[in-house]
Parts: structure tokens; sequence; C-alpha cells
């Protein structure tokens, strides 16, 4: 597939990129070779090869999920100008 000089320009204005004339042929050869590669890998039959999640052949160990409050509250409470017990007191801001 062939890219000409317009159609160049055409991209950099949607990407919103200022380009200069003298990079405009090469910028058309690079954006060709790439195009001309995606050509060539949506030739390949994947049909048969199962989806890559990892290189690695070995699944994750499940964790187990542990609740807890951080046991952090009463220094969060500390920040508080104002606070009820358990709780921050704010002043009502809608009437």
């Amino acid at each position: 597939m062939s890219i000409d000089k317009n159609q160049v320009k055409k991209v950099a204005k949607l990407s919103r990129i200022s380009l200069d004339d003298s990079k405009l042929e090469s910028l058309s050869k690079d954006l060709a070779s790439i195009l001309n590669f995606v050509e060539q890998l949506n030739k390949l039959d994947t049909k048969k090869i199962e989806p890559l999640t990892s290189v690695v052949n070995k699944t994750l160990d499940p964790r187990k999920d542990k609740i807890n409050d951080g046991e952090i509250k009463n220094e969060i409470l500390k920040n508080s100008p104002e606070k009820n017990e358990d709780f921050f007191i704010v002043p009502k801001v809608v009437e």
C-alpha cells in the first residue's frame, strides 16, 4: 500500500502534529512499510492458535481475601477538625 504526501499531511493534521515538508517523504515510506507489515499479519491463518495471555506457562495462585478496616481509623480521625465518635463532622453544603 502506498501512502502519498497528502495522506501524511492529513494524518498529521488529524493527530495535531506539526510536520516539516522535508520529513513528509520519509514518513510516507515509514507508514507504507508499517501498513504492508499489517497486511502480512492479516494474511496469517490464526484459527488454530489459542490466545496468549503470558509467555510463562504458569497459572497464578489465587490469594485469600482478607477483610480488614486498615486499622488506622484513629489516625485518620486525628486529621478532622470536628468528629463525633467514628465519623467526620462536616458543615452543611446543601440548602
